[in-house]
């Protein structure tokens, strides 16, 4: 069992489906509201590692899905004072699990790192087959801010 550290949208449905899989997958979940949490710029660069910039950015985001923002146009300092002044913007979940730090809900690398594929469970292999990285309520209009 890994203890995750998992920062997420309060509300998402999509984080609360990824935390249920690693729930399931007998990992202890500690959910932290991303938007409320006390950011430093060295804190939010250590889950990016070797992504490009414009990967730092959450997709669904309103400003990011209109156009109004686009994540292509940043550099690494803009980058970091937009997500700091509007953490929506980040991508998330951020998870910490041990010495790792990452960005987004990848299935492929968490099996890996933790194992959450082979659990023998309905529910989480219903979820396993979902896309989790498409907000699930984009096409009824609903707005992630």
């Amino acid at each position: 069992m890994a203890k995750i550290m998992f920062f997420e949208k309060t509300g998402c449905i999509n984080n609360t489906k990824q935390k249920k899989i690693l729930t399931l997958a007998g990992h202890e979940v500690e959910a932290i509201n991303l938007l409320h949490h006390p950011w430093t710029e060295t804190e939010l660069l250590s889950f990016f590692g070797l992504l490009e910039i414009k990967d730092w950015f959450n997709q669904n985001a309103p400003a990011v899905a209109s156009g109004e923002l686009d994540p292509e146009s940043f550099n690494k300092e803009s980058a970091l004072e937009a997500l700091l002044a509007n953490p929506i913007l980040i991508k998330r979940p951020l998870m910490i699990v041990g010495d790792e730090r990452f960005v987004g809900f990848d299935p492929t690398k968490l099996d890996a790192l933790i194992g959450i594929k082979e659990v023998e469970n309905a529910e989480a292999q219903n979820l396993l087959s979902q896309n989790l990285s498409v907000c699930a309520q984009k096409d009824r209009g609903y707005k992630c801010d």
